[in-house]
């Protein structure tokens, strides 16, 4: 659930993508046998290590987050970048 909530997130909007996985893992809850109960604690680690695993090789666009950077630095010693020229 903590893959869930970190890549998936926590908003509102998203509940019912968090009550499902619940309602999927205790769905059978009492009298199991051993080998159905590792079944389904084996489901939950390979979601989780399909979801961290998704989000890492996400492409990341770090561009504004430099521009910002270099914008601080810049102000900080009294220049100021130019705009970038963009057809």
């Amino acid at each position: 659930m903590k893959a869930v909530k970190k890549h998936v997130g926590k908003e509102e909007h998203k509940a019912h993508f968090r009550d499902f996985i619940k309602s999927e893992l205790r769905k059978y809850g009492d009298g199991l046998e051993t080998s159905f109960i590792q079944e389904k604690i084996k489901l939950a680690q390979d979601y989780t290590y399909l979801l961290n695993s998704v989000h890492h090789h996400q492409p990341v666009d770090r561009t504004d987050e430099m521009k910002k950077i270099l914008g601080k630095s810049a102000a900080s010693v009294g220049l100021q970048l130019p705009d970038v020229y963009q057809p």
